[in-house]
């Protein structure tokens, strides 16, 4: 197993939610890959912990559906499925078109700048061909709409979905091709919000996701074939 992940240091943090939390982010952004075996001896020695909170964390990680749990082998980090991308960004395509909506109401020009900002700090992290960063510029964006929406059950949906959704992010990150579609689709957005075009808005969030659907997908037929040589 590999040991290339940070570890999270926070005093304030229990410990068993601290070692669930770093396991979590390794997953999330890529540090442990998919197919990589979870071994609770060489974690709990790298993260100076006993075995027990490792065994909680992936207990966790598995009822989240990042960790496989395999009969005679143990815990594994799960893979990206084409079902599990269809789900989590059709679910997506519904909740962000219906805030969208509501943003196009309630927006406030402070929004809008903050929104120009957060598409500033996007394409810096995409000429520093920061991963990591490119995947959080992305998701920050989204939010400051999420936000604008103004409504709270909404937000705690999407709050929830958006741990499910940054690991695609960072799949579409990796693709370069893609990085000046999406630089090109937050101006957009922005635009029509700054408009309240809500017509032509609702239409260009719709194709955003699906294009990002169809460029994860083919990233990870990409990968399938290439584990099959």
């Amino acid at each position: 197993m590999g040991s290339d992940f940070t570890v999270i240091i926070n005093e304030y943090m229990p410990l068993r939610e601290l070692v669930f939390t770093t396991l979590r982010q390794a997953i999330l952004k890529g540090e442990l890959q998919p197919g990589e075996r979870l071994m609770e001896i060489q974690l709990a020695e790298k993260m100076g912990v006993s075995r027990t909170p490792i065994r909680e964390a992936i207990r966790k990680l598995a009822n989240e559906g990042l960790v496989t749990m395999i009969p005679r082998k143990g815990a594994i980090v799960a893979g990206i499925s084409e079902k599990m991308l269809r789900d989590v960004l059709r679910v997506r395509m519904v909740l962000e078109k219906m805030a969208y909506e509501y943003a196009f109401e309630n927006i406030t020009d402070e929004a809008i700048e903050d929104l120009k900002a957060a598409e500033r700090g996007f394409e810096a992290a995409v000429e520093s061909n920061d991963l990591v960063g490119i995947a959080e510029a992305d998701e920050k964006f989204h939010f400051i709409i999420y936000e604008a929406a103004g409504n709270d059950k909404l937000m705690e949906i999407l709050t929830t979905l958006k741990e499910n959704m940054y690991r695609y992010r960072m799949e579409y990150a990796k693709n370069r091709d893609i990085r000046t579609d999406l630089i090109e689709d937050h101006r957009a957005i922005v635009k029509t919000l700054a408009e309240r075009d809500a017509e032509s808005g609702l239409k260009l969030v719709e194709n955003h996701i699906r294009n990002q659907e169809n460029a994860v997908m083919e990233r990870l037929k990409q990968e399938s074939k290439s584990v099959a040589r």
